[in-house]
Parts: C-alpha cells; structure tokens; sequence
C-alpha cells in the first residue's frame, strides 16, 4: 500500500508535469504557434500573422516578443494576466490606437517596444503604471502631437525614442520629470522650435537626436534651444550639431538673438488678443446657421409622435403633404357651402 508520503510525491510530479503541459500547449514544440523558453520564461510570437494575442500566455510570462504580426488592436485587459512581464515587444504591427489602461498591470515592466506601427495618438496616463521603464520606444509612428504629463511617471527611463513621427509641437515640460534619461531621438518630425525649458531636466543625457526638423531660426522661439545646444556642445553631448536651420544652412546652435531677431506667433497660441468689440457680421450669420429648434416642437408642427428620433425627410414630406390636403378639403368645403347659401338666398 501506498504511504501518505509517497502519494503526495507523486501528486505534486503528476500536478507539476500537467500544469507544464498546460502552459507548453501554446508552444511550437507542442504544435502551438509561438515558441517557448522555460528556463528564461519567454515566449517568442513573432512573425505568425496574428491577429489577436494568444490567450494561453503562461502568467509568468517575462518576456513576450509579439513582434511582425498583424495586430491592429488591442483589448483593454490584453496583459493584465501576464504581472510578471518585464519585455514586451509590439513592434512592425499595425496599432492605430492604444486603449485606456492596456499596461496598467505591467508594474514591473523595463521595456517597451511600440515602433513601426500606426498610432495616431496615445491616451493621457497609459503610461502612468510603468514606474520601472526604462526603454520605450515609438518611433516610426503616425504622432501629431503628445498628451501634458505623458511622461512624468516613467521616472526610471533612460532611453525615449519619439523619432519618425509627425510631431509639430511638445507639450510644456513634457521631459521635465525624466532626469535619468540618458538618449532622446526626435529626428524626422515637424517641429519648427521646443517649449522655453523643455531639455533643463535632462542632466544625464549623453546623445541627442534632432536632424531633419523644420527648425525655424528666424523667429526668437529658437533661442532658447540655441542656448542649450551650445553650452550642451561644450559639455562635450553627442548628436547635438544635428539641428540645421530650416533656411539659411546654419547649425541652430550657431543662432544668435540678432539673426532670431522676429517676434513670431507661437503655433501653440490658443488666445488671441480681440482687436474690437464688434462682432463681426459672418460671425452672426454662423450663429443664426447654429440655431436649434426643440425637437418637441418640431416634432408637434409635423404631427409626428415618435420621441427619440427626429422625423426623416419622407415623412416630413407625408406630414406636410397631409397638412396641406387637410387644408385644401376645408377650403373646398367652405366655398362648396358658401355656393349653396348664396343659391338658395337667390331662389
């Protein structure tokens, strides 16, 4: 007979080997589709032609490599299985969007891939739970612009790549709270100059990237970044000479405030200072093209009683058509009865 002892042996081993079965089913070696390390808690996904994430990723799962495949979105609770998660690669995908709190879960993550994929934008505070980041990666993307705040919680990061992208402004200290960073690409977007102060916060920067920006050297926005290459320059910061002039072939850390002398208009500018009190006739006449009528009364005028929709065209069209018949009746009538009247006052 079996001892107690033995049997819960052999318990836990049968336990053990069905559990890692279990996990394995999602393996190449299984028949799966991704590819498997144990000993290193990896799965490799890449280049499958997925449309969607497997959903039978070990939980502890620390590197996930999902990389080429075909993913245009995500579901919000895509990885809020997978805590353990510190390597997450979603790069050469077809992302045009990420949802609101897809990585809350991935408190322990160090590394974001997010390149060559389409995103147009990125949610206020997706980030925010990745307090131990430090490599995020976005270029190659289809960015316009940055929420305020995007980055204050990835204090740990040492390395931002926003290069790629179709960026026209930054948001105001949109570094200010990355003081371990150590390399910053922004080449390749649209941007003609950066807010006052944006690089103070960056002490620890080693190598900066700003080539092939329509930098804008003839407005007094660019003297601050001026300045800051220049002494950056001297410090001995790499990639600072790749900021040229939009015009004219100079470095923008040669600009003087003689050559940047043109008080320009801030394209950030949302205040516009009134010039008079009139109000201007075509802004009246958008005002009367803005004029609701109440649904309620609309509605009654026409004879129509159903409550959630207004009326389409046809049935404004029978509405009014049976209004008007209605109208044609009565005065048929009364000219009928004002024909008897005066026939019979004759007679």
């Amino acid at each position: 007979m079996m001892g107690p002892v033995l049997a819960a042996c052999l318990l836990i081993i049968l336990s053990t080997a069905w559990i890692s079965q279990a996990n394995e089913a999602l393996c190449k070696k299984d028949g799966g589709v991704c590819s498997c390390n144990n000993n290193k808690n990896s799965v490799d996904c890449s280049n499958k032609k997925l449309t969607a994430i497997p959903s039978n990723i070990p939980a502890d799962t620390k590197k996930l490599v999902l990389n080429y495949n075909k993913l245009r979105e995500l579901e919000p609770t895509a990885f809020h299985g997978l805590k353990e998660l510190t390597y997450l690669d979603l790069d050469g995908n077809k992302l045009q969007s990420l949802p609101d709190g897809v990585f809350d879960k991935l408190t322990q993550l160090t590394i974001l891939y997010l390149h060559n994929n389409k995103l147009q934008s990125i949610p206020d505070g997706v980030f925010d739970k990745l307090t131990q980041l430090q490599k995020l990666w976005l270029d190659n993307n289809k960015l316009q612009s940055l929420p305020r705040g995007i980055f204050d919680k990835l204090t740990k990061l040492t390395d931002l790549t926003l290069s790629e992208n179709k960026l026209q402004s930054l948001p105001h200290g949109v570094f200010d709270k990355l003081t371990e960073l150590k390399t910053l690409y922004l080449q390749n977007n649209q941007l003609p100059r950066v807010p006052e102060g944006a690089f103070n916060s960056l002490e620890k920067l080693t190598w900066i990237q700003l080539t092939n920006n329509p930098w804008d050297c003839t407005c007094n926005g660019i003297i601050y970044m001026a300045k800051w290459l220049k002494k950056k320059a001297d410090e001995g910061l790499g990639g600072v000479d790749t900021a040229g002039c939009e015009k004219g072939g100079k470095a923008v850390l040669d600009i003087t405030e003689k050559d940047a002398a043109s008080d320009c208009v801030s394209p950030n500018t949302t205040t516009a200072i009134p010039t008079s009190t009139t109000t201007p006739a075509s802004v009246i006449y958008d005002d009367i093209h803005e004029i609701k009528v109440p649904q309620e009364n609309f509605q009654k005028f026409l004879g129509y009683q159903e409550p959630d929709h207004l009326p389409t065209q046809p049935q404004c069209l029978m509405s009014i058509s049976g209004y008007l018949g209605l109208m044609m009746s009565l005065m048929l009538t009364s000219a009928a009865i004002l024909y008897v009247f005066h026939f019979l006052k004759k007679a």
